[in-house]
Order: structure tokens, then sequence, then C-alpha cells
């Protein structure tokens, strides 16, 4: 049984952590890639998962020395690094495929913000995320367009 916190209560990190994953998955659904809605979602679901677990098992066990949730935050950050190189692997050096790896990066944080509380540093960066692929792309096929630089 969970001391401090209700197990009930921890279910709303989570929610919006799916939420917010799938919300900068769906812009790379929409762009045809592979990770899309559902893999976002995913990473950070289980981001905020470990995050979570993390900070309560560092309450439960805060009468023993030594104890850091923040080694299961770098250990997810390693753990997606891996991912991303996979997608960087499998696709060549893509421009693309780079970025669907940085945002899957990025929606690894989310989750961990959602397990950590931060609900508003997790949304903003979801949404600044979103307006990343989006604006940028624009931008950049743009400036290619104008100075004849590569698709």
């Amino acid at each position: 049984m969970i001391a401090a916190y209700s197990q009930w209560g921890l279910m709303a990190p989570l929610l919006l952590s799916v939420i917010l994953g799938a919300l900068m998955g769906l812009e790379r659904s929409i762009a045809g890639k592979q990770a899309g809605m559902r893999t976002y979602a995913l990473v950070s679901l289980g981001s905020c998962l470990f995050t979570l677990v993390g900070v309560v098992a560092s309450y439960q066990l805060s009468m023993f020395a030594g104890i850091n949730p923040l080694q299961i935050a770098g250990s997810v950050v390693i753990g997606i690094g891996f991912i991303g190189a996979g997608l960087a692997a499998i696709r060549g050096s893509e421009h693309a495929e780079l970025t669907t790896a940085a945002g899957i990066w990025v929606a690894s944080a989310v989750g961990l913000a959602c397990g950590l509380g931060m609900y508003a540093v997790a949304t903003a960066t979801a949404v600044l995320s979103v307006l990343v692929f989006k604006v940028f792309l624009s931008i950049e096929n743009s400036i290619r367009r104008r100075y004849g630089g590569e698709n």
C-alpha cells in the first residue's frame, strides 16, 4: 500500500502523459511517419510510470540513505536514446527519421515531467514540440525553395 500517495491519485499524471504524447504523435501520424500517436503515447506513458514508481519508492524508502529517483529518469533517457538510434539506423540519416527520434525523446521527457507533477511544463513542452514539427518544417521548406537547398 502506498503511504502518502493514493494509487487513484497517480492516475491523473498517467492520463495526461498519454494525452500529451498522443498529441505530439498525431502530427507524426499525419506526416506519414511510422512512429505516430501510439508510439509517442506509450513512450510518454512509460516514462511517466517509471518516474512515479521512482518518486513513490524514494518516499517509501526515505529512511535509507542513497535513494535517488533521478537515477530512474537518467535510465529512461538512455533507453529512449537507444530507440532513437534504432530509428535513425533503420532509415539511414534522413532528417525526418532523426526528427521522429528527437520527438520520441521529448515525449519521454513529457512523461517524466507528468510523473513529477509538472503538468504545466509537460503541456507547454508537448505544445511547443508540435509547433516545432509543423512550423519549423514550413520554415525549412520555404528556405529550401527560396535558396535552392535539398528537400
